[in-house]
């Protein structure tokens, strides 16, 4: 359920990753502050104010070959418990490792994102957050943050519903770049899609949230599909079946000829190649109004869906 919480903390006050402790293993000492307190904050408020930065005249900045690359092992030292590694690589990229506690859930992930607060939104790298506190399971990805509007939150209430899930936020509105640089969705030049791989190369599930206007799927509430490949299908038909259980219209895209079932997705074509399941979701704005029945329900049904993987 899609909860929004007050700011129990600025962000300066996050502690860092602590040496040496095993990434995604429960440790006593871990996150916490001088005070001997995990510092908490509400996940949804902080990337609320994140994405509220984002806009069609918003900065990006491709990132290079090398940025890519370190970015990508950075977090994939992280996975592995090499904080010494993954804060070396992150910081000459310019990136941040923190762990912090998303106070209305009590999960905690660790952040990784952009030191600096005006680069980032020069750059518009994204954010990615990590379960700390138990074993990276499944993501949830975010390729459109504000351009497809609140996707980013059912994204926060799919990883606080269900262990184990990692968040992938792209950091750029999708137009922002020249041509369609910023699109993550459907360029493989991008940090989110370099990180993205690594998850795929450790048979980690996704579903990537996206929404659509109302006359892109007439008499639609939601398309859908497993993308390019057909792994996932067992996921994608629970997910279609919990949709249509409570008399909302989805389109499968594996029976019918659907609009925007993500065929040419990167992401999901990276997944179909490896073999790993991939679900691209699309659904209608009264799905993904924060406050709206609808959103909580959708909320609550991706949880399911997800929660197939966490047990897995």
């Amino acid at each position: 359920m899609l909860i929004i919480g007050t700011l129990l903390t600025c962000a300066g006050a996050l502690v860092s990753l602590t040496v040496g402790t095993p990434f995604g293993q429960r440790e006593s000492g871990a996150g916490r502050g001088a005070a001997g307190s995990v510092v908490a904050v509400d996940l949804d408020a902080r990337v609320k104010e994140f994405t509220s930065r984002l806009s069609r005249r918003g900065g990006y900045r491709p990132p290079s070959a090398e940025d890519r690359g370190r970015l990508a092992d950075g977090l994939d030292a992280l996975l592995d418990g090499d904080l010494t590694r993954a804060t070396g690589l992150l910081d000459a990229a310019g990136y941040r490792a923190r762990e912090l506690r998303d106070a209305p859930s009590g999960r905690r992930f660790t952040e990784v994102a952009d030191a600096s607060p005006a680069r980032e939104r020069s750059r518009g790298w994204g954010r990615y957050y990590l379960p700390a506190d138990t074993p990276l399971r499944w993501s949830a990805q975010v390729p459109h943050p504000v351009a497809d509007r609140h996707t980013e939150r059912l994204g926060i209430a799919a990883v606080r519903g269900t262990e184990g899930g990692a968040l992938l936020l792209a950091g750029a509105h999708r137009r922002s770049g020249e041509g369609n640089a910023a699109d993550v969705a459907h360029r493989k030049d991008t940090v989110f899609h370099a990180v993205a791989e690594r998850l795929v190369a450790r048979e980690v599930p996704a579903v990537q949230l996206h929404g659509f206007a109302t006359d892109s799927a007439p008499g639609r509430h939601a398309v859908v599909s497993t993308g390019r490949g057909d792994h996932g299908r067992t996921e994608a038909q629970a997910l279609a079946t919990a949709f249509e259980r409570h008399g909302l219209s989805v389109c499968r895209a594996w029976t019918h000829r659907c609009p925007l079932a993500g065929r040419t997705n990167v992401q999901g074509r990276a997944a179909d190649e490896a073999g790993v399941p991939f679900l691209h979701l699309e659904l209608a704005p009264a799905l993904r109004e924060p406050d709206g029945e609808r959103a909580r329900l959708t909320a609550r049904i991706l949880t399911e869906a997800t929660g197939r993987w966490a047990r897995a």
